[in-house]
């Protein structure tokens, strides 16, 4: 028994170290693409035949040098100011991009290098850093970037998903309401951020206006909230409220729109909204 133990500790030992291996393939195969991206982008930049094709260029060798500075981070490859000096070779490169063509594609580009390394800096092993105005000075000049892009071609979907992100994550909902109601038009993709929204914010009101909760979380459900566990759920909480407050036809509405679209109902709200109305359906 002690000699099995001693194989299948070995063997876990064995393989713990293939993956540790294979991760660092994994991640020194990652930097060199970017590497590998640099390099052709110089490239492209030394032959270009007009500014345009340039100016796309210096946006390539951009993002390279911000994805790759991202990457090394998020890893801890890299220390702080090996950090900023590939961030600060990012940004020189699409402000260059931007003198040479100041296309929405260039702004937006720009915008994503910004929003990248506030949404890296603010997050740090999954928690939120820093304080809201931190954060707001780091979203600053992606929102700014954004909303150019937007000026030049209001048909960028992804420039208003982003600034809804923005507005997401420092808490100013409305206007994310607003970004994503924006999105939605263009790209069915906003429609799952909109409900998210519209359920973050009925979140928001759950103590003390419950009424604007409960207008947000119908939103939210009538958008197509999808409650997976990786979004906000607006079934549960609306259901609680409505129970709460005695509106049991309104909270049987909620159960079968739950059951309709295969959302999970809490067992012991159900139990509860049965024993309260003196009803099972």
């Amino acid at each position: 028994m002690k000699i099995f133990f001693k194989i299948a500790g070995l063997m876990c030992a064995s393989i713990l170290l293939l993956l540790v291996g294979c991760n660092r393939i994994a991640r020194s195969w990652y930097l060199s693409s970017y590497d590998r991206d640099i390099s052709s982008s110089t490239k492209a930049i030394d032959t270009a035949h007009d500014t345009t094709h340039r100016a796309e260029a210096y946006a390539r060798r951009g993002n390279a040098y911000s994805e790759k500075a991202r990457y090394s981070r998020a890893f801890k490859l890299i220390s702080a100011d090996e950090y900023d000096r590939l961030f600060g070779l990012a940004v020189k490169d699409h402000d260059q991009a931007i003198a040479l063509d100041p296309s929405a594609e260039a702004y937006y580009t720009r915008g994503v290098t910004y929003y990248d390394r506030a949404a890296l800096d603010a997050v740090v092993d999954g928690r939120l850093m820093g304080s809201e105005a931190d954060r707001k000075a780091w979203f600053a000049p992606a929102t700014a970037d954004f909303k150019k892009a937007i000026e030049r071609d209001g048909r960028l979907y992804l420039a208003w998903d982003r600034l809804g992100l923005i507005h997401e994550t420092t808490g100013e909902l409305d206007q994310a309401i607003n970004d994503y109601s924006q999105e939605m038009a263009l790209n069915p993709l906003g429609r799952a951020r909109l409900a998210d929204a519209y359920c973050t914010r009925g979140s928001s009101y759950q103590k003390d206006k419950h009424d604007a909760a409960v207008a947000d979380y119908e939103k939210s459900i009538d958008t197509g909230a999808t409650a997976d566990g990786c979004s906000c759920d607006p079934y549960n909480p609306l259901l609680a409220l409505y129970t709460h407050g005695g509106r049991y036809d309104q909270a049987w509405g909620v159960i079968y729109k739950a059951r309709k679209s295969g959302k999970w109902i809490a067992p012991e709200s159900l139990e509860k909204l049965k024993k309260e109305s003196g009803r099972s359906n």
